[in-house]
């Protein structure tokens, strides 16, 4: 008779423990189901790295590592335009894929424009690899070009024709390789 008391007495504890799980569950399964009728709240916009399409560069003036001027007014036709700053693993990342599209661009370096940032930038390695397939500008983060773009991010990448903007994205992916005609 002993035994059947313990088997029930048991019998009973584990049924109370399921029920208090199941209760626990069904309460989680409710507080779920309220948060999805509520909607899915809309996922955060990110703010643009730079100007959009459509937009005009504002003024500048700088020199190129070897000397030559850029300004504004020399953006004429299609031009490829990439910001990009040292000690930065997205821009490290980008490198590659910025110098093979440069090399391929109509115009050569004259329509290739790389904005680098950093102390020292123009003794890098990356600088070498830019100079090769564009021009190359070295100012301190967020410089004078980059504030004519309206950059606000690491890495930057834009298509221009003239002086106004076609695509420009962090992503160089996303930029089309030629001007829609």
């Amino acid at each position: 008779m002993a035994y059947l008391a313990t088997a029930v007495t048991f019998g009973c504890a584990l049924g109370l423990v399921n029920l208090v799980i199941v209760l626990g569950v069904v309460r989680r399964l409710r507080e779920l189901h309220e948060l999805l009728a509520g909607g899915v709240p809309a996922l955060p916009r990110f703010e643009p790295n730079m100007l959009a399409a459509g937009a005009t560069v504002g003024d500048f003036s700088a020199s190129t590592g070897d000397g030559a001027p850029v300004a504004r007014a020399d953006l004429t036709g299609s031009t490829l335009v990439g910001f990009l700053t040292l000690g930065c693993p997205a821009c490290l990342e980008s490198l590659p894929w910025f110098v093979a599209r440069a090399e391929g661009t109509a115009g050569g370096r004259d329509g290739v424009l790389a904005v680098l940032a950093g102390v020292g930038a123009e003794h890098s390695e990356m600088y070498g690899r830019l100079a090769a397939v564009a021009r190359v500008v070295v100012e301190p983060e967020l410089g004078p070009v980059a504030k004519a773009f309206g950059l606000t991010s690491y890495p930057s990448f834009a298509l221009l024709y003239d002086d106004t903007v076609v695509a420009s994205d962090f992503a160089l992916e996303r930029i089309p390789e030629t001007v829609p005609g």
